[in-house]
């Protein structure tokens, strides 16, 4: 039996490590945390200091067991999960829950899956720091408080089965009031200027050299009088300034900006950056990749140095220190960099390759020398006017980190490349032009957030951690307060005036404007939840107090502050707001928006988030007649829609024509379009337009649902007409009386009598008696005494 044991949290990276340790050394995964707060249950003591109450998970139990077992059996255990909080809440679980003794449990961390960290970080353990653990469950417990009581609120005010959550929520206010932005911006037209001049290049030979004004003009009339002036003026070099330029690399990769330039570089998620670095990490490819540090140890320095040299030679070498601006950075000590610098490539999957280049890449980048670029520009007169001409173009002389990588942007808008060198030109040489063109430009609104955009805002503003990025975007697609979309865009015209052969001409062009790809947008219920938020709980969705809040997990990680004092704070101005808010009398619901009046019934049009989802409603609760109630259309929103596109939502029922003597119509309910048909009712399609489906295609979608009742039906006895043989997603049942009874899997179920079928329902519903009684659990469930 080996004499120690070695406890981490992912199976992968416990297979990397035993590869390291000797035959002493049985090393076995917690498979991530081993207790939390119960799921269904608020699960904290307010009166007893916020005392959390933790239970193993049902999936965990046998788990638990294996551990504690072996822990027995070992004469040192040593837990060896992550280096941040929640791999020290991690530890101290399993330190908790498996009743280890202090004398035989060691805490080890390390930065990197290889021999040297493992064996070093064994000859260095420590014990758990209780601080990064309160600092951890204080989060904890302050995220459950926050969702626990403001989801019942929710419910209640605005539509069931609705949830919030502190940074998530937050996050969705982001999305919502750049959406607002977008709706209120007012685009503002202006010309821009180019010119196309013919210029001898060394050889004597005619080329073409690109100049812009310096300055964009504001309308028409001062476009079409530049162009005027051209036709006769006289085009001269009036300066020529060259300047040596530097660029210098950017920084390793932090969580943040790896799982930004990933996004742009190779189209990741952010959740699909985060799985593919935990498998480079678990594999010993990587070092750890939740980290809001830039620094890199000497060793990954002394690595890149010697790469550098070897593959470029040592011109290319430029050691550097980066220092970490992130306030209360420490979640690790160092940035993401390969384990091996020398490691230019590495056998994987192609997600992992591609990632674990642009990790090698960006750390290779960051210790090379700058680039050194020569840049010129031309200033061109223009004898009968006031304005000049730009020209501007750059050699590199040096691409320096260059050679290896060059940084990418979000939403890079007409970047203009300058990386040609000008033909030779001379101080009060006449130029001769082919063309100047005036080309009528809009001001763009605000871009939407895209996923790595989103992160980089919430790191701005302070919000969140490196752990808490992806899990925050993926909860609130998940809740469905943002969806991730395409915007079309819409055609526009605009203006081009062209002088060329000393003849100007005026053309009016179309183009496609505002086209957006994969962009985070709020739904209509995202924006009713944050609109009511930010009424009733404006601290919870302000964004210097959840920042303020990080920093506070800050202090409790460092020792400076109790974390029972930061709940009590906290609690004793949310709860009450909490339950002021429930009490609270509304005369509209939430996010309820008046349209106007039905111009044939003259009754009231709203619009607003439904049972299901958001409807236009016409008609009154208070009214004799009922209501009517039409779903919004995909694309159409709460806050937007006009009382002209709602009525064209109460176009139906719409008649599609007769079908063996019966009518077949088509027509919205609460749960999406459907048609009608001999009283029976089959759903559209999803995306499917209750405005453009035909006869035709709509009895083919009856035929489709009448084959697929046909095949759920297996079996019906006239003795007994509650009881049927039924065909399910799961496979064959028996049906009765409300009851399902499952048919063993080597019985016909066809074959099988009525007799049968009750001598199967009799040995299930025996065995059901017998079993033990499963404990309550859920909202209902009595509290423990």
């Amino acid at each position: 039996m080996p004499k120690n044991l070695v406890i981490v949290e992912s199976p992968a990276k416990a297979k990397t490590i035993e590869k390291f340790l000797g035959k002493d050394y049985k090393v076995l995964s917690s498979y991530g945390h081993i207790r939390d707060l119960k799921k269904k249950e608020f699960s904290i003591d307010v009166e007893k200091n916020f005392e959390p109450d933790y239970e193993i998970p049902e999936d965990k139990k046998a788990l638990v067991k294996t551990l504690k077992s072996e822990a027995k059996e070992a004469d040192t255990i040593w837990l060896a999960s992550d280096e941040d909080r929640e791999g020290e809440a991690i530890a101290w679980h399993l330190y908790e829950v498996l009743k280890l003794e202090p004398e035989h449990t060691k805490r080890i961390v390390f930065h990197e899956i290889t021999k040297t960290a493992i064996l070093k970080a064994i000859e260095q353990p420590r014990n758990i720091d209780t601080n990064l653990v309160n600092a951890q469950q204080a989060r904890r417990i302050l995220d459950r408080i926050v969702g626990f009581e403001l989801s019942p609120v929710l419910w209640k005010k605005v539509k069931p089965a609705l949830s919030a959550g502190r940074v998530q929520s937050v996050a969705v206010r982001l999305i919502v009031e750049r959406e607002r932005e977008i709706h209120a911006f007012q685009s503002e037209a202006s010309y821009r200027i180019t010119a196309i001049f013919l210029v001898p290049d060394a050889d004597g030979k005619l080329v073409e050299m690109k100049a812009e004004l310096a300055h964009r003009l504001k309308t028409k009339a001062e476009a079409r009088k530049l162009l005027d002036s051209c036709q006769s003026a006289i085009f001269t070099i009036e300066d020529i300034t060259t300047r040596p330029v530097k660029k210098s690399p950017a920084a390793p990769f932090t969580t943040s900006t790896l799982q930004q330039e990933a996004a742009r570089k190779l189209g990741f998620t952010v959740a699909q950056t985060m799985m593919v670095a935990q498998r480079l990490y678990e594999s010993g490819r990587i070092t750890y990749m939740r980290t809001d540090s830039v620094n890199l140890s000497e060793y990954a320095i002394n690595g890149s140095k010697e790469a550098i040299a070897n593959m470029m030679g040592d011109k290319y070498v430029h050691p550097r220190h980066f220092s970490t601006k992130t306030k209360g950075a420490q979640e690790a000590h160092e940035a993401i960099r390969p384990t091996y610098m020398e490691n230019a490539q590495i056998e994987g999957s192609a997600q992992e390759k591609k990632l674990y280049d642009l990790i090698w890449k960006r750390t290779i980048a960051s210790q090379m020398a700058d680039a050194e670029l020569e840049k010129t520009t031309a200033t061109i007169s223009i004898s009968n006017a006031s304005e000049t001409f730009s020209a501007a173009g750059e050699v590199v002389k040096f691409d320096g980190f260059l050679r290896v990588y060059r940084e990418s942007y979000d939403d890079d808008v007409e970047q203009e490349d300058e990386s040609n060198l000008l033909p030779p030109l001379k101080k009060g040489q006449k130029l001769q032009y082919q063309n100047i063109t005036a080309t009528e430009r809009f001001t763009q609104h605000p871009p939407r957030y895209t996923e790595a955009s989103l992160v980089r805002k919430l790191e701005e503003l302070g919000i969140g951690r490196p752990s808490t990025y992806a899990p925050t975007i993926s909860t609130i697609q998940q809740r469905e307060y943002v969806e991730k979309g395409d915007k079309t865009g819409e055609e526009r015209s605009y203006n081009i005036i062209t002088l060329k052969k000393d003849k100007i001409t005026d053309d009016t062009r179309t183009e496609i404007t505002g086209a957006e790809k994969a962009k985070l947008l709020p739904t209509d219920t995202g924006t009713v939840v944050t609109d009511f938020l930010i009424q009733y709980f404006p601290s919870i969705m302000d964004y210097n107090f959840t920042a303020s809040v990080e920093k506070q997990f800050d202090e409790i990680a460092e020792g400076e502050t109790k974390w029972t004092t930061i709940m009590k704070t906290f609690y004793k101005t949310f709860h009450p707001s909490v339950e002021s808010t429930l009490a609270a009398k509304n005369a509209h619901k939430t996010g309820e928006r008046s349209l106007g009046n039905d111009p044939v019934s003259g009754k009231p049009v709203s619009v607003k988030i439904g049972r299901f989802g958001p409807v236009v409603q016409i008609g009154s609760a208070e009214d004799e007649e009922k209501p009517r109630f039409s779903p919004l259309k995909k694309g159409q929103s709460i806050e937007t829609i006009t009382l002209e596109e709602a009525m064209e939502l109460f176009k139906l029922p719409r008649t599609l024509g007769e079908h063996e003597g019966k009518t077949v119509s088509v027509n919205a309910g609460r749960f999406g379009p459907y048609i009608y048909y001999g009283g029976t009712y089959t759903s559209l399609p999803k995306g499917a337009d209750p405005m453009e489906i035909e006869l035709e295609e709509a009895l083919e979608l009856i035929k489709e649902k009448a084959e697929a009742e046909a095949k759920k039906h297996l079996k019906k006895f006239e003795a007994e007409p509650e009881l049927e043989i039924m065909n399910g997603r799961y496979g064959p049942y028996i049906a009765y009386k409300g009851s399902n009874y499952k048919i063993p899997k080597d019985i016909v179920p066809e074959d099988l009598s009525l007799d049968a079928c009750m001598e199967i329902i009799k040995l299930q519903s025996e065995k059901a008696a017998s079993a033990p009684a499963k404990p309550k659990r859920g909202k209902y469930a009595k509290k423990k005494a």
